[in-house]
């Protein structure tokens, strides 16, 4: 099995309206963006109920994350806007998250960095492979996903005692799954390159046409 996957719109069958579900939910997370961070960031994070409707709101936002792609690929409606506008719901979502809770003195900035370093690496990764294929989210990939998640869910809660060290081992789990997801996608970004159908046909040009020798000889009389 590959791990590389074909792009669910690069040969679309027919024209897909770029008005539809899984778009809305795309648009409905990137709103919801600044209410999260409004509730967040309210009263310095003092007001408890505050910080639980903020949770609620991250927990609606994360949903949709789930869905939005999953519906898309599964009835065909896979747009070159859900391509560009997902990811940067997502990075907006958590980015958010961690640097208003960076912020508050509630997450270590150290942690904040290497996530968000991690994050902004991968998606530029995804534009130097884009014309050799789209590299398929790998299993670390997505276990770092839902334990990020969880981790910053617990972070936004105003938990206490033995429930506010526990979020600090699933951070500690996230950071883990980050670098290490991280490292693996640059392994299979470099290896794409190598060996996807454009880097042959490269490679089969330049073995066809061998050797130059600087030279030129001229058989004009």
């Amino acid at each position: 099995m590959t791990d590389v996957a074909p792009d669910p719109a690069a040969t679309p069958p027919q024209s897909v309206k770029v008005v539809n579900l899984p778009n809305a939910l795309t648009v409905l997370r990137l709103a919801l963006v600044p209410v999260f961070a409004v509730l967040l960031v309210q009263d310095g994070a003092q007001d408890h109920a505050n910080r639980y409707w903020a949770t609620l709101v991250f927990g609606l936002a994360i949903i949709t994350d789930r869905y939005d792609g999953l519906i898309a690929r599964r009835t065909g409606q896979v747009t070159e806007f859900g391509k560009l506008a997902d990811p940067i719901a997502d990075k907006a979502l958590t980015g958010t998250a961690l640097i208003g809770l960076s912020v508050l003195a509630l997450l270590p900035w150290w942690v904040t960095a290497v996530i968000l370093v991690r994050e902004v690496g991968v998606t530029l990764l995804r534009f130097w492979v884009i014309r050799h294929g789209v590299i398929a989210a790998s299993r670390g990939g997505k276990a770092k996903t839902v334990v990020q998640s969880l981790a910053i869910g617990l972070y936004i809660l105003p938990l206490t005692g033995a429930l506010a060290t526990t979020r600090w081992w699933v951070m500690a789990a996230a950071v883990v799954l980050t670098v290490l997801s991280g490292l693996d996608y640059v392994y299979r970004a470099i290896t794409l390159r190598q060996t996807s159908a454009r880097a042959m046909r490269a490679a089969a040009a330049r073995r066809t046409a061998g050797p130059s020798t600087g030279t030129r000889t001229d058989t004009a009389a």
